[in-house]
């Protein structure tokens, strides 16, 4: 997979997935509602070319008023996609505002579904206020820098999280930041795990 490297923006084509082309029309939707948002966590290895399933996609979004979430939650119902956790707009924004996520889904569906958060650690805010753009046949998705993405697949430290650290890294290790990736592992304190599964 050829890739072309600018600051701040990767750009490739390959052929698109189905979960790729829910995740491009979903980014259409935040687009259009004029939501910030950063995709996070699994997704980002399969966009990459790693070979895994996964249910959901991890997204932070800006925080909102109740008004542009309504306005959001219009635009996904036009498109035929529903909320799996209440059919209640002042329900599911509340949830937000408590720190938990909502899962939205194509319609009679549950998986694949996204997962929104409103962001709560100085990490969710790294990743949110300083998204990689990645292009993928002309459509620019957000994602999470491959630094933290790297550092917090190590955080987390399940068996599928390694391996996606891991792939991200040997993907990308003569790209990345290496004294911002070294801070972020630091920061969470995995430098054991980074030695043992990226950076060796």
């Amino acid at each position: 997979m050829e890739m072309e490297f600018s600051e701040g923006k990767i750009i490739f084509n390959r052929e698109l997935s189905d979960l790729d082309k829910f995740v491009i029309e979903f980014v259409g939707m935040l687009n259009s509602a004029k939501i910030k948002y950063v995709i996070i966590s699994g997704y980002i290895s399969i966009l990459f070319g790693r070979s895994r399933a996964t249910e959901d996609i991890d997204v932070f979004i800006g925080t909102v008023q109740k008004e542009k979430f309504d306005e959001f939650m219009k635009i996904i119902e036009e498109r035929g996609m529903w909320a799996l956790n209440s059919t209640e707009n002042t329900e599911l924004f509340s949830m937000l505002q408590d720190g938990l996520g909502i899962r939205i889904a194509k319609k009679e569906k549950a998986i694949p579904n996204f997962e929104l958060k409103f962001p709560k650690k100085d990490t969710d805010f790294f990743s949110l206020n300083n998204p990689l753009k990645v292009v993928v046949n002309g459509n620019e998705l957000l994602t999470s820098p491959l630094e933290m993405q790297i550092a917090y697949k190590l955080y987390l430290g399940s068996e599928k999280d390694l391996e996606d650290a891991t792939h991200i890294y040997e993907m990308f290790k003569d790209k990345l930041d290496v004294e911002l990736l070294n801070s972020l592992i630091e920061k969470l304190n995995v430098g054991d795990r980074a030695v043992k599964y990226v950076i060796g």
